[in-house]
């Protein structure tokens, strides 16, 4: 499962945040209906606060430079100077989407997007 999210999530693969979560809301549904029936709550948790990182790694490959990151960030609620922190490391896509990014990118986003959540 993780490898076949890895190949849809890839950074490099120059689709937009819509267009990945569409590809995976496909998958996730499919694999989802066939799992559900485990009785691991904690698993799932778990696979969803990757799948979220992984998406949030894609949004700050997208914006690119640091000032986009930092007026993105500053947009959606965040702090200047947490921004500010995000975006002078704006190459660190996997560790700045661990940060406090969350904020500015949470669950509901995804939900707004259509990215199917494992548990719950």
């Amino acid at each position: 499962m993780k490898d076949r999210v890895r190949d849809i999530t890839k950074r490099s693969g120059g689709q937009s945040l819509t267009s990945v979560v569409a590809k995976l809301r496909s998958y996730l549904v499919g694999w989802k209906n066939y799992f559900q029936l485990a009785d691991t709550p904690g698993i799932f948790r778990d696979l969803d606060a990757w799948i979220r990182h992984r998406l949030r790694a894609i949004q700050l490959k997208q914006w690119k430079r640091g000032t986009t990151i930092y007026r993105e960030l500053v947009k959606r609620g965040l702090s200047s100077r947490t921004a500010a922190k995000i975006a002078a490391n704006g190459r660190r896509w996997w560790r700045n989407s661990g940060m406090a990014i969350n904020i500015a990118l949470p669950v509901t986003h995804f939900d707004a997007l259509g990215l199917p959540r494992l548990a719950a």
